[in-house]
């Protein structure tokens, strides 16, 4: 599904379906602290019902299914979705996926005890999604944005992809990170309170392959570029790691989560 959103790449069309098999491959890297900073929480685990937005490949369902919730998924794009089915059912996982639009997601009022969404917030028609998201949530539900990003200006590998990404995509906007609480609109506001936030740093682990996929399977590659602009990207990106990184390195990151419980 091509989408295109004005304050994203400069309203730049891009694709998942495009990368969803590289992305179910090499986009499954956050580390476990990453969903403590749930579960310590009490978030999303045992007896309790939550819904993941723009689930993807389903990352974030998956590798916190041990933790006993019972979990949705849903992702706009079918592509996603077939991949998120495939590695749930490999796994023995059962989980409800299923392609949907976050503003056209319609579950009973009060269904969820947790929503989540990972890495994908900034998508949502935030004026629309806000009083959908606090009618499907319990009584004192949590709304939970989560966010993970390279530090460009901190990690030396980081950059150096950073800046061969935007030769080829200019206008994409996800470059420049740094440290920082999330951003939460205005619209929010009239049904959830902020309850809680944390900016925390993180080292990633990867080898070269993991990680040129990690840049692979992002918007400003391969969900966007043109055929000879993604071969000219590839092999420029492989020689920058055969020249600049070991065989296996850490990629400095870091992670944040913002909790709103509903009014």
């Amino acid at each position: 599904m091509v989408i295109r959103k004005e304050g994203i790449d400069s309203g730049k069309a891009f694709d998942w379906g495009r990368t969803s098999e590289a992305y179910a491959r090499f986009r499954d890297i956050y580390p476990e602290v990453f969903y403590k900073k749930l579960t310590d929480r009490g978030l999303c685990i045992d007896g309790q019902n939550v819904l993941d937005l723009g689930t993807g490949t389903g990352v974030l369902p998956r590798n916190m299914y041990k933790y006993g919730a019972g979990w949705t998924g849903r992702d706009i794009s079918p592509e996603q979705i077939e991949q998120a089915k495939r590695l749930a059912s490999e796994a023995g996982m059962n989980i409800d996926f299923a392609a949907a639009a976050t503003e056209d997601v319609d579950f009973p009022d009060e269904t969820f005890d947790v929503i989540t969404a990972c890495q994908c917030y900034w998508y949502f028609d935030h004026e629309k999604v806000a009083p959908i998201l606090a009618r499907m949530l319990k009584p004192g539900g949590r709304l939970v944005f989560l966010y993970m990003a390279w530090k460009p200006f901190e990690d030396e590998i980081a950059g150096k992809s950073e800046k061969i990404i935007l030769k080829y995509s200019p206008k994409w906007t996800g470059a420049g990170e740094k440290k920082h609480e999330l951003w939460i609109p205005d619209a929010y506001f009239g049904y959830f309170d902020k309850e809680d936030h944390e900016e925390y740093d993180l080292d990633v682990h990867f080898t070269r392959e993991s990680w040129h996929g990690r840049m692979y399977a992002s918007r400003g590659v391969s969900a966007s570029l043109e055929p000879e602009e993604l071969a000219k990207w590839d092999e420029e990106h492989r020689a920058m790691l055969e020249e600049s990184a070991p065989e296996e390195f850490d990629i400095k990151h870091f992670g944040a989560i913002s909790v709103l419980r509903k009014k």
